[in-house]
C-alpha cells in the first residue's frame, strides 16, 4: 500500500450519497459530470506521467500546475514525475503543440476521470488538457486535506470565442497586473485576451514606423515591443490568444496629437483626458492614411500572431468629414452618399490591407457592410439586435452587451444574458373579451438622450394575458409582470442597461413613477396612447376571413417596434460567442481586480457551459467558492484592493465600522456613476477614484445572502432562532452609526449617507419586531416607509443604500387592514 495515497472505498451514509448528486464547486461548470460514491484522499507525493510528446509547452503547463498546487495546499502535496505504470495522475495529450493562431484549429475538449486508484486526464490538444487541469485545480481546492470526489467529467466549451477585453488606454496598467488577469482568465477558461491598446486618451504601443505616437500621445505610459511579446507569450502558454485593437478611423485623438496631418480637420490637437466620444477622425480621402494603416498593421502582426485584428470602427463622429471640402469632393467622386458610405469605403480599404498581412477583420457593430467579406466578425456593443442583424446577413458575430464589467451589475443579470438572442416576441391574437392598452414613457438621464419607448398590456376581463415593452430603437421584449391594477403596475425586463423594474402609477391618461435600472431609479413620465382597443362587437360572429382581417387591424394598433429576424439554426451557428469587457473610466491599477472578479467567472460560465444551466442560486454558491479559490490559486487581489481602499478612507481609525457601513451600500448600477461625473465633475481622468464608491464591489454579496435568510423567515414569521439572528444583524448595523463618527469627521460628504443608512436599518428593526406580532400595516405607515425606501435608493456620493431592499421586503410582507 502506498503510504502517500489513501484510498477510501467504503460506502458512505445517505447524507453523503445525497451530497454526491449536488453540483460540484466548479466554474465554469462542465458539460457532463457523473458521480460515484467515495473519495480519493491525496497527501504527500503525487506521482504523475504524461502520455504523448512532452513539448516545451507541456513542460511549461506542468510547471505552472505544480506551482499552483503548492500555492493552494502548501506542502501537503508534492508532484513528482514517474512512469505511467506508477503514476496516480496520468495526462494524455494527442497534440502537444501550443495554442494555434487559427481559431478553427482549436479543440478545448477534455475528459477527467477520478477513480479509486488514479486521476486520468485526456485531451486531443494541449489547450484541452490545460482546461482540464484548471478543473482539477478547482476540485483540489485550498484545504490542506485534499479530498477529491470520484467523478467522470466530459467537457467542452459551448462557444468557440470566449474573450475578455481590457482597456489600457484610458488608464494604464502594469505588465504584472495584466499577467495576473491572464492567469485568472485561464482559470476561468477564457481563450482570448482582447487588448484595447489605443484610443482617444492614449496610444500605448511602441511603434517604430510612427514613433511620435508613443512619444507624444502616451504621457510616457506605453508598452514596449519587448513587453508586448512577453505578454503574448505568457497568454499563449496558458491557452489564450491576444487580440489587439487599433482604433480606426474614429477614437483617434491620440493619433491626432502625434500626426495631425492624417486627420480630417487641421487642429491643433492636445492630449485628450476627457471621457466620451470625440471628433478627431482619420481622413479617408488622404492616401497617406492608408500608408499609415499599412505600416501600423505590419508592426502589429509582427507582435500579435493571432489571425484576427480588431479595428474598432465604432462611434465615428462625422462632423470633421462633413465640414471638410476636400473630403466632400472625394465622396462625390467616389459616389459615396453619406458618412456611413465613407466609413464603409475606408473599411474596405483597411480590409484589403489586413488581407495582405494575412489577418481577418473584427470590429464593432458599425463596420457591418454588405461589401465586406463574410469572414469578418461583428462585435456587438449594441446588444442582441445587433447580433441578430449581423448573422441574418451572413456575418459572424460575438456579443459584449450585458457583459460590460465596468458597469456595476448583479451577477445574475450577466448570467441570464446569452449570446444567442431571445426569440422575437409574437403578439397573440386578440380574443373578443380582450383589450389593448399602451402607454408612451420617457426616462430623462443626466447624460445623453432620454430613454423612451412604450409598454403594452393585453387584458381580458380579469387578467393581463401578455405584456411587453418597446424601447425606441430596440426590438420588442416581453416583461415579467409582478402586479397590476387600475392604479399601478410593477413589471421588470432585462435590457442593455441592466435589469429594469418599472413602478408605474396610472392617473387618467398619464403615468408617473420610476424605473429602477439595476439598483437606482430614473423618474418616469408619459401618457396613454392606446385606450382599451378591442375587436368590434358587431363582428364577433364574423367568418374566419373577416376575423383574419380584424386581427391584422388589431396588430396595426400596436406601438412601433424594431423588426428582428427569426434566426435559423445555421444563422445561430454564426454566433461565435462573446466577450466580457472592462472599460476603465472608473477603474485603475488599485481597483481592477475588484471590478473584474468574481463576475468575470460568471460570464465565463455563460460562454462555456450548457445553455440549460440557469440556476442562479447554484451559480452564486459556486461563485463564492471560486472567488476564494482564485484569490489563493492565481493571486487575485479583489478583496485585498477593497480592504486597502477602505483603510485609506478610515485613516488611523479602526477599520471595522467602515466595513460594516460598506456592507450596507452598493455602487449605483449601469452608467449612473458616469452620468453623475459628467454633470457634477470633469468626466475625465482628473476625477479621483479614491472614494468610498471605488472601494466597493458591484454587488453586495453579504446583503444578498442576508436577504435570502430574510425571505425564508418572512414565509412564516415567528419569534424563533432566525428572528433573533436577523434582529441582531439589524441592531449591529444601526449601532454602527456612532462608531462610524470619527471616519465621518474625516469625510463629511458621507454624513448624509450614513444618516440614511441608520434610518433604514432602524426602521427595518422596528418593522421586523412588528411583523412578528401582526401582518397588517396602515396606509400612512406604508407611505412613510416607501418614501424612506425611495430616498435610500436615490444616489448619494454615487452610492445607494442597498439595505433598503431588506426594508422593502419586510414592508411588502404586510397587508393593509
Amino acid at each position: 500500500m502506498n503510504k502517500y495515497l489513501l484510498l477510501i472505498t467504503c460506502l458512505f451514509c445517505s447524507v453523503w450519497a445525497n451530497a454526491q448528486t449536488e453540483q460540484l464547486s466548479l466554474m465554469p461548470y462542465p458539460q457532463s459530470v457523473e458521480h460515484q460514491q467515495g473519495q480519493l484522499v491525496l497527501g504527500g507525493t503525487l506521482h504523475y506521467a504524461v502520455e504523448g510528446k512532452k513539448s516545451a509547452a507541456v513542460k511549461s503547463t506542468l510547471k505552472d500546475f505544480s506551482a499552483r498546487i503548492k500555492t493552494q495546499v502548501g506542502t501537503t502535496l508534492r508532484l513528482k514525475e514517474s512512469s505511467i505504470a506508477k503514476a496516480q495522475l496520468i495526462i494524455r495529450i494527442e497534440d502537444a503543440k501550443p495554442i494555434s493562431n487559427h481559431i478553427d484549429d482549436w479543440n478545448e475538449s477534455y475528459q477527467l476521470n477520478i477513480t479509486a486508484t488514479k486521476i486520468d486526464l485526456s485531451a486531443k490538444q494541449l489547450m484541452g488538457a490545460q482546461r482540464g487541469l484548471e478543473t482539477l485545480l478547482q476540485l483540489v481546492g485550498t484545504d490542506s486535506k485534499i479530498q477529491l470526489p470520484l467523478v467522470t467529467i466530459n467537457d467542452h466549451p459551448r462557444f468557440k470565442w470566449r474573450g475578455l477585453l481590457l482597456d489600457t488606454s484610458r488608464h494604464f496598467f502594469s505588465v504584472a497586473t495584466i499577467k495576473r488577469q491572464i492567469d485568472a482568465m485561464a482559470a476561468a477558461k477564457y481563450n482570448i485576451f482582447h487588448w484595447h491598446i489605443t484610443d482617444d486618451q492614449g496610444w500605448r504601443l511602441e511603434t517604430k514606423s510612427y514613433p511620435k505616437l508613443h512619444k507624444l500621445a502616451s504621457d510616457g505610459e506605453y508598452y514596449t515591443r519587448k513587453q508586448i511579446r512577453d505578454v503574448v507569450a505568457y497568454a499563449q502558454a496558458r491557452g489564450i490568444q491576444v487580440l489587439p485593437e487599433i482604433d480606426m478611423p474614429g477614437h483617434a485623438s491620440a493619433i491626432a496629437v502625434a500626426y495631425p496631418e492624417l486627420m480630417s480637420a487641421p487642429g491643433p490637437y492636445a492630449m485628450e483626458y476627457r471621457w466620451g466620444v470625440h471628433k478627431p477622425t482619420l481622413n479617408p480621402a488622404n492616401e497617406k492614411v492608408y500608408e499609415f494603416a499599412d505600416a501600423i498593421i505590419a508592426e502589429v502582426v509582427e507582435l500579435f500572431p493571432f489571425e484576427y485584428l480588431h479595428i474598432g470602427g465604432d462611434e465615428v463622429d462625422p462632423e470633421h468629414w462633413n465640414t471638410n471640402p476636400a473630403i466632400q469632393s472625394f465622396m462625390k467622386e467616389q459616389g459615396l452618399k453619406d458618412h456611413r458610405a465613407l466609413q464603409a469605403y475606408f473599411n474596405q480599404r483597411l480590409q484589403k490591407i489586413l488581407q495582405k498581412h494575412k489577418r481577418k477583420m473584427i470590429g464593432w457593430d458599425e463596420i457591418q457592410h454588405k461589401d465586406l467579406p463574410k469572414d469578418i466578425v461583428i462585435h456587438s456593443w449594441r446588444g442582441p439586435d445587433g447580433v441578430s442583424d449581423a448573422v441574418s446577413h451572413g456575418f459572424q458575430s460575438i456579443l459584449s452587451t450585458g457583459y460590460y464589467l465596468d458597469q456595476p451589475q448583479y451577477g445574475s443579470y450577466h448570467y441570464r444574458n446569452d449570446p444567442i438572442p431571445p426569440k422575437p416576441v409574437v403578439v397573440v391574437e386578440l380574443a373578443n373579451n380582450e383589450t389593448i392598452n399602451s402607454w408612451r414613457f420617457e426616462m430623462p438621464r443626466k447624460r445623453g438622450k432620454p430613454v423612451t419607448g412604450t409598454f403594452t398590456f393585453i387584458v381580458d376581463d380579469k387578467n393581463i394575458r401578455q405584456a411587453f415593452v418597446d424601447f425606441t430603437g430596440k426590438s420588442r421584449r416581453e416583461v415579467l409582470l409582478k402586479n397590476y391594477s387600475q392604479e399601478n403596475a410593477r413589471f421588470s425586463v432585462d435590457t442593455w442597461m441592466g435589469p429594469v423594474e418599472f413602478r408605474v402609477k396610472f392617473s387618467a391618461n398619464t403615468i408617473s413613477g420610476d424605473a429602477v435600472v439595476g439598483n437606482t431609479p430614473y423618474v418616469i413620465s408619459g401618457e396613454k396612447i392606446i385606450n382599451n382597443f378591442s375587436l368590434p362587437k358587431a363582428e364577433k360572429t364574423a367568418k374566419n376571413s373577416s376575423q383574419k382581417s380584424l386581427q391584422v387591424d388589431a396588430q396595426k394598433q400596436l406601438p412601433k417596434t424594431e423588426p428582428v429576424a427569426h434566426l435559423s439554426a445555421q444563422q445561430e451557428s454564426l454566433i461565435l460567442g462573446g466577450e466580457a469587457a472592462l472599460w476603465v473610466e472608473i477603474a485603475d491599477e488599485q481597483s481592477i481586480d475588484l471590478r473584474l472578479w468574481p463576475r468575470a467567472f460568471i460570464v465565463a460560465e455563460r460562454l462555456w457551459s450548457a445553455r440549460s444551466l440557469q440556476d442562479e442560486k447554484s451559480m452564486y454558491v459556486r461563485a463564492n467558492f471560486i472567488e476564494l479559490w482564485a484569490e489563493k490559486s492565481v493571486g487575485l487581489l479583489h478583496r485585498h484592493q477593497q480592504l486597502v481602499a477602505l483603510q485609506k478612507l478610515a485613516g488611523k481609525n479602526e477599520l471595522a465600522p467602515m466595513k460594516i457601513f460598506a456592507d450596507l451600500l452598493e455602487p449605483a448600477h449601469y452608467y449612473h456613476r458616469q452620468h453623475e461625473k459628467s454633470t457634477y465633475e470633469t468626466y475625465s481622468k482628473a476625477d479621483p477614484l479614491n472614494r468610498l464608491v471605488d472601494a466597493l464591489p458591484a454587488e453586495n454579496e453579504q446583503l444578498r445572502q442576508f436577504n435570502q435568510r430574510l425571505d425564508a423567515w418572512l414565509k412564516n414569521p415567528q419569534m424563533n432562532v432566525d428572528y433573533y439572528a436577523l434582529r441582531a444583524e439589524f441592531e449591529r448595523w444601526t449601532s454602527n452609526r456612532a462608531a462610524l463618527q470619527p471616519v465621518l469627521e474625516l469625510h463629511p460628504e458621507l454624513v448624509s449617507l450614513a444618516n440614511k443608512t441608520e434610518l433604514v436599518t432602524r426602521t427595518s428593526l422596528e418593522l421586523l419586531d412588528k411583523r412578528v406580532k401582526t401582518s397588517t400595516i396602515t396606509q400612512s405607515e406604508r407611505i412613510k416607509v416607501m418614501d424612506l425606501i425611495r430616498q435610500a435608493q436615490n444616489m448619494d456620493q454615487e452610492l445607494v443604500v442597498a439595505a433598503a431592499s431588506s426594508l422593502e421586503k419586510i414592508m411588502s410582507s404586510f397587508t393593509q387592514p
